[in-house]
């Protein structure tokens, strides 16, 4: 049975489409959906909440952002694009400049998206500890400044100029963790999936049998690969104490690239530490070396649609792959030459980006 489509907005339900492409990306900040479609005699509403489904299952909560119409002899056709509601924290700066320092994660949220419209602060999840305050900042006389900035460091106050997207995305971060949005409108701080059963899977024989995959892309970039990743900070401290006391470094080393070459970056920003901060950017550099971009027939497989944050077993003959993938980005689409069709990328479980 083929999959259906549907958008629902201002307690209509539109389900005959020209075209229309549906993004969901783990890591980025607002996904965008744009539909093609004969006039379907009422009047769209703009800046309007809107769903679009897929089987009757959340695909994209959202905002329209634009509605465009034209008339010609083939009658009065729409397009209509926007985004996740994610995009409206993207879009909304604070107007609240509140101390972070030991402020809860949660009670931060809350305070930021308290004035954000459409928002459902109840549809916030927290992974397991992060819900809470950092550590207390330690005091900067500590033995050792790298342990003391482990704990927690000094946090400063929200600066003028800041989108609620931005402060959000960097709580996350401090906390080791990732802020980002799920289909059905759900708001999400915690790490990509690591581990457990693969919900699908792609097959890319070169033999073509079994194969579900009929285009694939594979993309190996080691140009910003790293063997070492060394970060130089400072602690927040009194005016007693020496540039040697404060200044503080953190290293991660990356076995699995290809040669020697060492990067040392700078840490100006107090909420995250050089520790942590060097391992971010171990993970980003792993989540760019390497990335597979398959191409399947229909929107869903086995009866459950292809979502983000699940995990995937890929079998790619032609490339001698065989193992458990992230689903980091699905697009929906549909167009005269392919018919229904999803791309799926797929990255290294676990990794932030």
């Amino acid at each position: 049975m083929p999959d259906s489509i549907a958008l629902h907005v201002a307690n209509r339900r539109l389900d005959k489409f020209v075209s229309y492409h549906v993004q969901a990306d783990l890591y980025c900040a607002d996904n965008y959906f744009r539909i093609d479609l004969h006039d379907p005699g009422f009047e769209i509403p703009e800046a309007a909440r809107c769903q679009l489904s897929i089987n009757g299952i959340p695909a994209l909560t959202g905002i329209i952002d634009l509605i465009a119409d034209a008339d010609d002899k083939r009658g009065t056709q729409l397009a209509i694009e926007g985004r996740d509601l994610m995009g409206l924290l993207v879009d909304s700066y604070v107007e609240t400049f509140v101390d972070e320092e030991n402020m809860p994660l949660k009670e931060l949220a809350e305070t930021l998206l308290a004035t954000v419209p459409f928002i459902n602060r109840n549809n916030v999840r927290y992974q397991a500890g992060l819900a809470g305050a950092r550590a207390n900042a330690v005091s900067s006389r500590a033995a050792d400044p790298l342990a003391a900035l482990m704990a927690g460091q000094k946090n400063t106050h929200i600066e003028p100029g800041a989108t609620v997207f931005e402060v959000l995305k960097r709580a996350a971060m401090s906390r080791g963790a990732m802020f980002y949005g799920l289909p059905d409108g759900t708001f999400v701080f915690g790490r990509p999936k690591a581990a457990g059963a693969a919900l699908f899977s792609v097959t890319h024989r070169t033999d073509g049998r079994g194969n579900n995959a009929f285009r694939s892309t594979r993309v190996r970039n080691t140009s910003r690969r790293y063997s070492k990743i060394v970060v130089v900070g400072q602690q927040q401290g009194d005016d007693l104490l020496g540039a040697e006391q404060i200044n503080v470094q953190a290293t991660v080393s990356d076995p699995q690239a290809p040669f020697y070459k060492p990067l040392v970056a700078l840490l100006n920003d107090d909420a995250v530490s050089p520790a942590q901060y060097a391992r971010m950017l171990l993970e980003i550099q792993r989540s760019e070396a390497l990335q597979l971009v398959y191409s399947v027939r229909g929107h869903s497989q086995a009866g459950r649609n292809w979502t983000i944050n699940e995990l995937c077993r890929v079998r790619d003959g032609r490339r001698n792959i065989d193992g458990t993938y992230l689903v980091v980005s699905r697009a929906f689409s549909l167009s005269k030459a392919d018919g229904p069709v999803t791309e799926i990328r797929l990255g290294l479980p676990g990794v932030m980006a």
